[in-house]
């Protein structure tokens, strides 16, 4: 990475909306070296008082639901709005590269050069827990910078969903009608998370099929326990190709924060989210420390393979070591 600039020039370029250098902080936040995480911490301090006014969006979806496109309808209707618009991603595959192999420039190509658009590849991370992490700090940077709709797409199925929806204010579940099981395989778990389901590619032939997919979704809705936010979760259908409905999910996000910022459900949300990250990160950074010990790695080998064998139990296994 190029020479890095003192924390004022990081703030300050952030602060007036710079793309380059929101870019570069981001960097600086994804980095591992010890002296970047020193730095990113001291500018995140630092453009904290600006962040938080943006909304969060979650979305997430079954494979094949047209994600990538619905993201670029929904995005260029929020710009064409006048909205700022940054789209970040949670993708569990770029811990395996190295990197994110999303390329999702070229999967957004419309909204990919929109001056009201800034899109973020997925970061790089040891652990699903590590990428989520990085996010939530990217996140603040585009809120200080002056982006009013953070986008975060989940990449993949599993516990992504469930860290996606522990960071935003309204999580959107995409799903395909006339695709055999109802559910689509989607967990029950990840359907009480949403706070609206879309049904997408509900255009031409499969207009019918949409429709139908609705009412089942709907009724399947009902069954699930109240939400506590007076908020019911409801069931609507868009294509992506011909824009039709697209409008209406915005609205109904609208509805959704309004409700929720006047019963206090908002803040509400926002402080436990808060609190979730602090104690995954605390989680993540005993478990390095432990592992960082010295010799520790000969000792779990010498141990485990007692666990192994038989010769002494787990929890005797796990004194020894913290004793």
């Amino acid at each position: 990475m190029r020479n890095r600039l003192s924390p004022e020039q990081y703030i300050n370029g952030i602060l007036a909306g710079d793309r380059l250098l929101l870019s570069r902080a981001i960097t600086l936040a994804e980095s591992r070296l010890p002296s970047d995480q020193a730095l990113a911490q001291t500018v995140l301090a630092g453009v904290l008082p600006h962040t938080g006014r943006a909304v969060r969006i979650g979305i997430t979806g079954v494979p094949g639901v047209g994600k990538s496109t619905f993201i670029e309808t929904f995005g260029k209707h929020l710009t064409g709005l006048g909205k700022k618009l940054a789209v970040l991603a949670i993708d569990p595959t770029s811990q395996r590269s190295g990197g994110s192999l999303l390329g999702d420039k070229t999967r957004m190509e419309t909204l990919s050069v929109d001056p009201l658009a800034y899109i973020r590849p997925s970061p790089a991370g040891d652990s699903l827990g590590g990428v989520a992490h990085r996010t939530r700090e990217t996140m603040l940077l585009c809120e200080a910078a002056g982006f009013e709709v953070i986008l975060i797409e989940t990449v993949g199925v599993g516990q992504s969903e469930t860290l996606v929806h522990g960071m935003v204010d309204f999580f959107l579940l995409l799903m395909l009608a006339g695709a055999g099981d109802e559910l689509q395989g989607m967990k029950r778990g990840i359907m009480e998370l949403a706070d609206a389901l879309a049904i997408t590619k509900a255009d031409g032939d499969n207009k019918a099929n949409a429709k139908r997919a609705r009412v089942e979704y709907q009724n399947a809705l009902h069954l699930f326990p109240p939400t506590g936010t007076g908020w019911f979760p409801p069931v609507v259908t868009c294509s992506a190709t011909t824009g039709e409905g697209v409008a209406d999910i915005r609205a109904l996000i609208e509805e959704h924060q309004a409700l929720t910022m006047q019963n206090g459900s908002h803040g509400q949300r926002r402080q436990l989210q808060q609190l979730d990250w602090f104690r995954s990160y605390l989680r993540q950074r005993l478990e390095q420390q432990f592992y960082a010990q010295t010799g520790m790695r000969e000792r779990l080998t010498a141990i485990e393979e007692q666990v192994r064998s038989g010769s002494i139990l787990p929890v005797q296994a796990v004194n020894s070591l913290l004793g």
